[in-house]
């Protein structure tokens, strides 16, 4: 079965490079049934999310009908990157399969710097209004 995904896959990454975009692709399967393909579009559509992994997620969401993923598996051509594994983790996928680790000669482009705010005041407050806000959540549950 993992075979005939990939296969799937490869095909959709091939889509994705005569789009000329990355070619990557994802899809989501439950009880053995695929719910959703994607593959990348973030060139076509100039968005930076628009990496098949958060695609697939989010068409598998509202097949769903929720954004929890319980009990699926992605499958990916590529390891997902650091964004992509994060939503991924969110969505509360079980397992990922991917075809092939990051590529070696891949160059990270990024400067971004990131400095948490010295800010005590606002902090403490901010603090406090995510704790009531899960406490009224997890009290609804």
């Amino acid at each position: 079965m993992e075979e005939q995904y990939f296969k799937i896959l490869l095909k959709l990454a091939h889509k994705a490079a005569r789009k000329r975009e990355v070619p990557v692709s994802a899809l989501i399967v439950k009880d053995n049934k695929i719910i959703a393909k994607y593959y990348n579009t973030r060139k076509s559509k100039k968005n930076v999310c628009n990496h098949a992994e958060m695609l697939v997620i989010k068409k598998a969401s509202r097949k769903l009908k929720d954004w929890r993923l319980n009990n699926c598996d992605l499958y990916v051509t590529l390891k997902p990157c650091p964004m992509c594994e994060s939503a991924i983790k969110q969505a509360r996928i079980s397992n990922v399969y991917y075809l092939l680790d990051k590529l070696d000669f891949k160059k990270e482009y990024s400067k971004t710097k990131f400095a948490k705010a010295n800010i005590s005041t606002l902090e403490k407050e901010y603090s406090q209004q995510l704790k009531d806000f899960f406490a009224i959540i997890r009290d609804k549950s």
